[in-house]
């Protein structure tokens, strides 16, 4: 009989979308299939330090969390290449020592995370250091899909449809508000959205049509990053997503969706905490397909996979998109390369539709086949710099240093 795979879900994290990560996570895993997988939840507090253990299946053990009243264990991951252990400590008395013990050893994982410290490339440098198979970017496109303005910077230099915008900082604003409000207000016309550059989930996200505006939303910008994009806005557009599939040439978009948003922004508040009780992204009023020509639906679904190869992503994406209504000029507005719920209700809908059962498995084989196209790259090359520079100070050359 053939071992099952085992397989770990990492969430959590020091983020502002924690609790959106902890939805997704117990979400993916209720759909994880349990003859095919060994199933480990690994859970990463708001002050960084990773859980196992079985209450971490119930959302109830997230409110006033208490590890020790849950029963949890605390472990570590072992950094050791290929290792893939996570460790627990125990310590003993003065002269005991410590105990160390394999809590659980993992042959892949799920990063389910959104915001930093997770869907940054911060998470996916330590799997690569692990030698761990994940199912998320790599770093790089990681690193860039989070953080908006060089995002966006990457899309324009690409050729990408985006609107047009201007970075600014933390430090410009508190040296001069007015000075910081004139530049925007001389290269971009209202309304502007402002945007912290490594948030998600719309949080921090505000429309401004005047200079009062304005300053209030760098003022909150601000408050919750030390960089943020000043965009100009569309006269209501209509917003349109793509999720993609794939790895390297294997790549497909899915269904294109509609999101029924209510007043001027899909806020935070529209997409997760009015759809908690239903679950997550996946319960957020929608149409599919949305309702726009087939000629702009092939438009959509070709820039979003070619966005997913510009950035070498891997797993599942989904790309945000903004519609003209009145040129029907079609505009990124971003990519998501850890979507809430892993967008599973577009791939249902897609085609002949992809359960969410079997788009774990899909995720699970992109991320070994990434995992096995990394082992046939050259990682070490034998030189002769050590033994020349032990070689070049034995000569006794005077003054010579290695």
């Amino acid at each position: 009989m053939k071992a099952k795979l085992r397989l770990g879900i990492l969430f959590g994290s020091r983020s502002t979308e924690h609790e959106v990560s902890i939805v997704s996570a117990l979400q993916l895993a209720n759909f994880v299939n349990p003859f095919k997988y060994d199933l480990t939840l690994v859970y990463i507090s708001r002050e960084g330090a990773w859980y196992v253990g079985p209450a971490l299946w119930q959302l109830e053990t997230y409110l006033d969390f208490n590890p020790r009243k849950s029963g949890l264990t605390q472990v570590f991951p072992d950094m050791t290449a290929r290792s893939r252990a996570l460790v627990s400590v125990k310590r003993g008395g003065i002269f005991a020592g410590e105990t160390r013990r394999v809590e659980a050893r993992l042959d892949c994982v799920i990063p389910v995370m959104h915001g930093l410290h997770g869907e940054d490339g911060s998470l996916q440098g330590m799997l690569e250091m692990m030698d761990m198979p994940y199912a998320s970017c790599g770093v790089a496109g990681s690193a860039v899909g989070l953080d908006k303005i060089m995002m966006k910077q990457a899309f324009r230099g690409a050729g990408f449809p985006v609107m047009p915008d201007t970075a600014v900082s933390r430090q410009e604003w508190l040296h001069d508000p007015g000075a910081l409000m004139r530049h925007i207000e001389s290269v971009l016309p209202y309304p502007v959205f402002v945007k912290p550059a490594n948030l998600g989930s719309s949080i921090g996200v505000s429309r401004a049509d005047d200079r009062e505006a304005l300053k209030q939303a760098l003022a909150l910008g601000f408050s919750l990053d030390r960089r943020c994009l000043v965009e100009q806005g569309l006269d209501e557009p209509e917003e349109v997503n793509c999720a993609v599939l794939g790895y390297d040439g294997d790549i497909t978009a899915s269904v294109v969706e509609m999101p029924v948003r209510q007043g001027e922004l899909l806020d935070f508040k529209t997409k997760y905490l009015s759809a908690a009780q239903g679950g997550g992204m996946a319960s957020l009023s929608r149409i599919i397909p949305a309702p726009i020509s087939p000629e702009e639906t092939a438009r959509v679904q070709q820039l979003s996979r070619d966005i997913f190869w510009a950035l070498d992503c891997k797993g599942v994406v989904r790309v945000d998109f903004m519609i003209d209504r009145a040129t029907r000029g079609i505009f990124i507005t971003e990519i998501n390369t850890i979507p809430g719920s892993l967008a599973f209700y577009l791939w249902e809908k897609t085609g002949e539709g992809l359960r969410y059962r079997h788009l774990i498995d899909r995720l699970v084989h992109y991320a070994m086949k990434a995992y096995q196209d990394k082992n046939m790259n050259l990682t070490s090359y034998q030189s002769e710099i050590i033994s020349s520079a032990i070689k070049s100070r034995s000569g006794g050359a005077k003054g010579a240093k290695a």
